[in-house]
Parts: structure tokens; sequence; C-alpha cells
């Protein structure tokens, strides 16, 4: 597996990088815009279950969009960090260090897919809010659908933002150091 994966990536790396770098722009640009530009029109919307409805509607169509790109992204991830050669650079067959500067970009990449993981789930977890906010709509608790949507975009949208945009820091950065 390890060599087919080397194969691709000989054989795709521009390819592959860019639809690692399009597809974390794609995610985080989605989760910036919706915070600080279509959540503050919401807020002219003078009806509290109207409003609701539009911020849920919103989010539903921003994680369609993002969930191609957050599996293309975790897809290239692999395939760059088993390509660009991190592991071999770092330990030997007997996964002893040879080198210490190699060995902490490799602990970088890990750093870095544990990132894109955990901004992964956050994402699933804020679908399952939506979606509990969708239903508790239908039934007419505009209070419990707030308290759901209220969780999505205080907290769980700027913690993706901001760790994808460390994880993007962390990919250039990485990508300059070898």
């Amino acid at each position: 597996m390890k060599e087919l994966i080397y194969e691709i990536f000989a054989n795709y790396r521009t390819e592959i990088v860019f639809l690692h770098v399009i597809s974390a722009v794609v995610w985080v640009g989605g989760m910036i815009s919706m915070r600080f530009a279509a959540h503050n029109s919401f807020l002219h919307i003078e009806s509290p279950l109207n409003r609701l409805e539009r911020i849920s509607h919103a989010l539903k169509r921003l994680f369609v969009i993002v969930t191609p790109f957050v599996i293309i992204l975790i897809i290239t991830a692999v395939i760059m960090a088993v390509g660009l050669g991190f592991r071999e650079a770092a330990v030997d067959a007997d996964h002893n260090v040879i080198d210490e500067t190699a060995m902490v970009l490799y602990n970088l990449i890990h750093i870095k897919e544990a990132i894109w993981m955990l901004m992964a789930m956050n994402l699933g977890l804020m679908a399952i809010f939506r979606s509990q906010a969708d239903k508790l709509l239908d039934k007419g608790d505009t209070r419990g659908a707030k308290t759901k949507l209220s969780r999505i975009g205080k907290y769980m949208v700027p913690l993706n933002i901001i760790l994808g945009i460390v994880a993007i820091y962390m990919g250039v950065f990485l990508r300059n150091a070898y």
C-alpha cells in the first residue's frame, strides 16, 4: 500500500497538493463566511422563527458543500504524509530516531492531521445539532432550536475556524521545512 501511495504522489504531486489546499480554503473559508458575513445578515431577520429556519438552512447547505472537501482533505493529507517521506527521514526500520529535526517535522504532521480530524468530528457534531434544531423547529420549539444553533455559531464554528487557521499555517510551515 505504501508503494502505491508513493507512486500516486510521485505522479500527481501538484494535483494532490492543490486538492489539499483548495479543500482547506473551501472548508475554513466557508466557515469564516458563514460566521462573519451570513450570521450578521441573519440577525436582521425580524421573525425569530424565520431567522432560525434561515440559519439552519444555510448551515445545512454549508455542510453539504464542505463535506466532500473534508473527505478530500483527509485523503490528500494521508497521501502527502506518506508520499513526502517524513517518516523515512525521521526513523529507521527499527523505529530508532535517525534525525531529530526530521522527527520534529514528522510529529508536526501528526499534530496537523489530528487537528483536521478534530475539526471533522466537530463538523459532524454541528451537523447533528443542526438536524436536531430542525426537528425542534418542526415541533414549534424555537427556544430549543435556538439553543442548538447558538452552540454552533458561538462555539463550534469559531473553534473550527481557529483550528483550521492553525492547521493551514502548519501546512505552510511544513511545506517550507523540507
